[in-house]
């Protein structure tokens, strides 16, 4: 009896062995079914791919379209403020000036005034009105680069002017060497010199700056070199040359103006982009 329970559980444990070897070796139901689902797992969804596409589609638009820039071109026409108003405060001045420009590239300008002037001068020994008529033509050069849409301009410039007047004496004084019984009063002579001409060239420095839509306002300095003259007679001189202004008994002159300008526009450029160096 004994011995027979000894092979009894002898051939028990090595069943259980066998038992243990053969679940090893042989996969199972659950292990079957587990490989044939992770088999069957499908790809990742074509939606997600899709949208990945479009996205990469809506990208490449947003790249490409880039807003161009334009640039108006057209005529500035307008007055200039400070020889209109100062009749108000100064009873020896009329005078009246129209502005204009035109713009030609994207830096240049053309550019003029045209303008009459009554200017009365007292001066210590005489006293003259002129009466005549300028013009003056030339280029401004915008330095200013605007960005956007603004339209302000810092420039300088060149011009010629013409002026075609009359002088009037209206008194002089004669000199007295010895005033030991006073000044000599003043002797009204009325005395007319017609067909008067002067010319000149004049460097201009200046800004206008965009308001209100089209309106501009401006303004500028001046420096005149006279460069020909008809004088009255040989003692007699031309004190005051409309558009040129006082000649200080020299040729140089100087001068400024106030001005409020209208533009019109013609057509638009677009502006090419900078290519950038590498």
């Amino acid at each position: 009896m004994k011995h027979t329970l000894k092979y009894f559980f002898s051939f028990c444990l090595l069943l259980s062995i066998l038992t243990t070897q053969a679940q090893d070796t042989i996969p199972s139901k659950t292990q079957l079914e587990r490989t044939k689902i992770v088999g069957e797992i499908p790809e990742a969804p074509k939606k997600a791919t899709r949208k990945t596409k479009d996205t990469t589609k809506d990208t490449t638009k947003t790249d490409t379209i880039v807003p161009l820039k334009k640039d108006r071109y057209g005529l500035r026409v307008g007055l200039d403020l400070y020889r209109l108003t100062r009749g108000l405060y100064d009873k020896n001045y009329k005078g009246i000036e129209l502005v204009g420009d035109y713009r030609l590239t994207k830096k240049y300008f053309l550019a003029a005034e045209l303008g009459s002037e009554d200017k009365t001068t007292e001066d210590d020994r005489l006293t003259t009105t002129t009466i005549g008529t300028y013009i003056k033509g030339g280029f401004d050069y915008n330095a200013y680069n605007n960005w956007l849409d603004m339209e302000n301009i810092i420039s300088i410039g060149l011009r010629g002017g013409f002026s075609t007047f009359s002088q009037e004496l209206n008194s002089y004084k004669i000199y007295n060497a010895h005033p030991y019984w006073g000044e000599v009063p003043p002797v009204n002579s009325g005395e007319t010199f017609s067909g008067l001409t002067a010319g000149w060239i004049e460097v201009v420095a200046g800004l206008k700056v965009k308001v209100y839509n089209n309106i501009f306002v401006g303004f500028s300095l001046r420096l005149n070199t006279l460069l020909y003259e008809k004088k009255p007679s040989d003692n007699f001189e031309n004190l005051y040359i409309p558009g040129f202004n006082r000649t200080y008994d020299g040729n140089f002159g100087a001068g400024f103006n106030y001005t409020v300008t209208y533009f019109i526009p013609f057509y638009k450029k677009t502006v090419k982009p900078e290519e950038k160096v590498k």
